[in-house]
């Protein structure tokens, strides 16, 4: 950013011109300009900037002028698919205050408001003619002479013995001193949508890129590493996550193509190759929400565990944890994750189809856990089903899947599977799909959560129900009079963004 000085005002040789001291009303009307403009050519020693180069007054700053058009990139940025950083050079305007340097500190905190609030750009410049002085910099909306100034912000200046009068500056802004979204507006074509979020994962920034984005794709991914610090590489997804292993296709956007990366959530540290796994960081309160069901001794089942989200926290909170992903990569990375985090002799890990694990590993703990000293338990049982996608078809592994005679419905295990919905009621909707898969209604014993909006129209949601005695067990009857199975309480609804 280079700032080139103007001095508003009169060279140091003049300093009595109080006869032509320009007014608010005369800096916002073009015929009082030009007025002023006569008066000033007749007065002995001042030159006008085409003369001496040293005056210049402030321009109209038009009423609809906003800080989106002055402080915006250049407009000829316009469909560039290559990024060219020194097409984005831009000189504006700025008024700016000439003050004592000892005195910048003090007078800043009473200047608020009349200060320039732009993020990367310093309020307070050295002064090229006084090494003395410094320059504050106005917010060229509401400061245009001194005048401009409200009735305490003088009073603050007449102590300090700072003249109140504004000069101007010519002020170079460059591709560094735009944010994204600034950048993207300019450059993609008008009206279309602009990307400026994306999903962070570690040093990977992840885009969902819509079709007329395509074209800049390159260009936004280099945006998105150079606006966003510890971002060094960008990848746009090519496909849905539809295949048997949860991840999906990539494009490097820009950047490195390294996609081992490191994150943080909750606390907790998680390392994997996200090219071949499924994280997603917009689901770290839904992973804490479930976190703070279980109390320490409960029992946890991760049917879809992925890198270990929910079995780790759980698993800290001294939970026995049994975590299950199909997906080779996803069950070597939670192998590792549970070191990582010192909690791998707390989680029993598995590399099993969803159903394979609960006709199998799940269904024996389950045999035990129900089992003849099942009275003396205490504590819960929770199965988590992350696969929105499917997870509900998962359900039809519940059905008969225990031997012997039910104990107290109380020790039940409580589950909570997740779904998408586009429907207009998607709580309903999902209790409905759920209960079919079961053959039993839901809607009186369980509880929806809205975990997040996926898509316009589409809902991520969490149902949560304890399994009843006549789905879980051999040869019972779905109205066993013994075995009412006590309604889960119904939770807050939110939104996780």
């Amino acid at each position: 950013m280079r700032i080139l000085w103007r001095p508003f005002g009169f060279s140091r040789k003049l300093l009595k011109v109080e006869s032509c001291r320009i007014t608010e009303s005369e800096s916002l009307i073009p015929l009082a300009w030009a007025s002023l403009i006569q008066k000033l050519s007749r007065t002995p020693g001042i030159f006008l900037l085409d003369q001496r180069k040293r005056f210049s007054t402030m321009p109209e700053i038009e009423t609809h002028q906003r800080d989106s058009e002055l402080f915006s990139p250049p407009s000829d940025v316009r469909g560039m698919t290559e990024l060219d950083r020194t097409a984005f050079k831009k000189t504006v305007t700025i008024p700016v205050l000439k003050v004592r340097k000892e005195i910048v500190n003090k007078l800043m905190r009473s200047l608020k408001r009349a200060a320039l609030q732009r993020p990367g750009i310093k309020r307070v410049i050295e002064d090229p003619e006084d090494e003395e002085s410094r320059l504050i910099m106005l917010d060229p909306y509401k400061m245009f002479t001194d005048d401009s100034f409200e009735k305490g912000e003088l009073s603050i200046l007449k102590q300090l013995n700072v003249n109140p009068q504004i000069s101007k500056y010519n002020l170079e802004l460059t591709y560094e001193n735009f944010k994204s979204e600034e950048i993207l507006k300019a450059v993609l074509p008008e009206g279309q949508d602009v990307t400026s979020g994306f999903s962070r994962v570690g040093h990977i920034a992840h885009l969902n890129l819509r079709d007329h984005q395509l074209p800049y794709k390159h260009l936004i991914g280099q945006v998105m590493i150079d606006k966003n610090p510890g971002i060094t590489s960008a990848v746009n997804k090519i496909n849905n996550i539809d295949n048997t292993y949860r991840n999906f296709q990539m494009e490097v956007l820009s950047g490195e193509e390294n996609m081992m990366t490191k994150v943080r959530e909750n606390n907790y540290t998680y390392e994997f190759d996200f090219s071949k796994v499924y994280w997603n960081p917009r689901l770290s309160t839904e992973h804490s929400r479930i976190t703070e069901l279980l109390k320490p001794g409960d029992v946890l089942f991760d049917v879809f565990a992925g890198v270990g989200p929910f079995a780790i926290p759980v698993a800290k909170k001294n939970c026995t944890v049994f975590a299950n992903d199909l997906n080779p990569e996803s069950h070597k990375w939670l192998l590792h994750n549970c070191k990582l985090n010192k909690v791998d002799q707390k989680v029993k890990v598995f590399n099993l189809d969803g159903k394979d694990f609960l006709q199998g590993p799940v269904r024996e703990e389950l045999m035990q856990q129900l089992g003849p000293l099942s009275k003396e338990r205490k504590h819960s049982v929770h199965i988590v089903m992350n696969l929105p996608a499917k997870a509900i078809e998962f359900l039809s592994a519940f059905k008969s899947l225990l031997d012997g005679q039910p104990c107290g419905s109380e020790l039940f295990p409580i589950v909570h599977c997740y779904s998408f919905s586009k429907d207009a009621n998607p709580a309903k909707d999902v209790q409905q799909r759920a209960g079919t898969v079961l053959g039993i209604s839901l809607e009186a014993c369980s509880s929806v959560h809205l975990v997040r909006n996926v898509a316009p129209n589409k809902e991520m949601l969490c149902i949560t129900f304890r399994i009843p005695a006549a789905i879980l067990y051999k040869n019972q009857t779905l109205n066993g009079d013994n075995h009412e199975d006590p309604p889960i309480k119904r939770q807050r609804t939110d939104k996780d963004f």
